[in-house]
């Protein structure tokens, strides 16, 4: 990248793609589409009407609000200030819409025989797959302003011919010492970040239908065992994962983990985020060649996605200092705690050409800049990082366009907030990326794609 800025037109993509459960192409692997809880897809399918405008104060105020509730708070960040109500408007009365999605990313799947379809919350910083099965205590649906009434569907073992339960002599079972009999049901409980959130049951097996990502895609019916949740609790009944969570995380219960331990697929799997809010999720793929590539920093005990980055380089402004991040596709925004924060934003700011707007409250970010209603194209300084080993990760688009039409204010922000604790790459750098999570090399790989068909540009 020969510049150290970049131009960015002004403008705001809505494409609108249908939330299927796969048309891609490429070799070897098999997924599905995913989408942004806040993409037209998902607004269709909740017929969701009244969120946030895409760019406006609200829009990226709520994305932050939902990083706090649902990720940070969790790894020890504490909520800022009062902000402690989960997930409300910054204006209106209707607030159940931001209630009912608390994920970031969301996946149409279809599961059983006859099959039913969930849409899946979709995570990788945890590990169980689940879904709302005969329940005692979840979410069945969701209300709208209009009196619209969204019904999910719930999973029973008894309705899919093609359901079987796991024992507790499964290697699965994690919890054989609440068993009665090596034979009976294998319970599960799992306990989530947010205070009070659980999902209990037990484990089941049953038929996942994949598609194959190629030309002519073929279905591919995978048996995969997944905790049959009969009692929800916390932020899941105010609907952080309302129809389910596809737990992605590295240990042996995760979905890549159980189709790679069935020889179905190697150990590695791919998420591509495109600009638009679409993405494709792709298990067995291991990436392309020329890719970037960095190790992880496993932990023993519950092992995440975790990076070191050696170098941060700021309109081609370098600072060598060493720090670990967790790459981790729940979260909207990058967060930093120092000296990365304030080297990368104050770099940023001593290179930025227009004015720095200070009244930016309402926001989650520091450093915003202020453009005329009439600026078509800016410059701002390009952020690049580098990771253990020498790979370049360049950040395609570090900044967030934000609009206010009450206040007048037309600016753009760097996309990184201040963290005080961990360290958290966000979705946010990783759009215009194929990330690919190689558990069997034990490394991150990226390339650059535009995730319509998963090819690298």
């Amino acid at each position: 990248m020969a510049s150290s800025y970049r131009n960015s037109p002004v403008c705001v993509l809505l494409i609108l793609l249908s939330c299927c459960a796969g048309c891609c192409f490429g070799f070897g692997t098999f997924g599905f589409d995913f989408h942004h809880r806040y993409s037209d897809p998902v607004k269709g399918i909740l017929a969701v009407d009244d969120l946030p405008k895409k760019g406006s104060f609200a829009y990226y105020s709520a994305l932050a609000h939902r990083d706090r509730y649902f990720r940070l708070r969790g790894r020890g960040l504490a909520a800022q200030g009062n902000d402690k109500t989960p997930l409300t408007f910054s204006a209106g009365n209707d607030t159940y819409r931001l209630n009912s999605l608390g994920f970031l990313h969301y996946a149409n799947i279809s599961v059983g025989r006859p099959a039913l379809s969930f849409i899946v919350a979709l995570d990788t910083g945890s590990d169980l797959f689940w879904l709302p099965c005969d329940c005692v205590s979840c979410v069945h649906g969701l209300n709208s302003s209009s009196g619209q009434v969204i019904d999910f569907n719930i999973y029973s073992p008894n309705t899919s011919s093609t359901s079987s339960k796991v024992p507790c002599n499964s290697t699965l079972c994690e919890l054989q010492k609440q068993c009665p009999s090596a034979g009976s049901n294998c319970p599960y409980q799992v306990r989530y970040l947010s205070d009070g959130t659980m999902s209990t049951g037990f484990l089941v097996e049953d038929v996942l239908h994949l598609a194959t990502d190629e030309k002519q895609s073929k279905s591919v019916d995978s048996r995969i065992s997944f905790g049959c949740g009969r009692v929800q609790t916390g932020s899941f009944l105010d609907g952080a994962a309302p129809n389910g969570l596809f737990g992605l995380g590295m240990d042996k219960t995760s979905v890549p983990s159980i189709l790679a331990n069935q020889g179905l697929i190697p150990n590695s799997f791919s998420m591509c985020f495109g600009s638009d809010g679409t993405g494709r999720i792709s298990f067995g793929d291991k990436g392309s060649p020329g890719q970037g590539e960095t190790p992880f920093s496993l932990r023993q005990t519950h092992p995440t996605y975790n990076i070191t980055i050696t170098q941060v380089s700021v309109g081609g402004n370098a600072a060598n200092f060493e720090f670990s991040a967790i790459f981790d596709s729940g979260t909207s925004f990058t967060y930093l705690n120092d000296p990365a924060y304030t080297q990368i934003s104050e770099t940023f700011n001593s290179l930025a050409k227009e004015k720095r707007e200070t009244s930016t409250s309402d926001l989650p970010f520091e450093y915003c800049y202020v453009l005329s209603p009439n600026q078509t194209n800016f410059e701002y300084p390009v952020v690049n990082l580098t990771m253990k080993g020498g790979g370049p990760f360049f950040v395609n688009d570090p900044i967030v366009i934000v609009s206010s039409e009450p206040k007048g204010l037309y600016l753009y922000c760097l996309g990184v907030v201040k963290s005080d604790n961990v360290n958290i790459i966000g979705q946010n750098f990783m759009t215009g990326y194929n990330i690919v999570f190689d558990r069997e090399k034990n490394v991150l790989g990226w390339k650059a794609s535009d995730c319509e068909y998963n090819t690298s540009i």
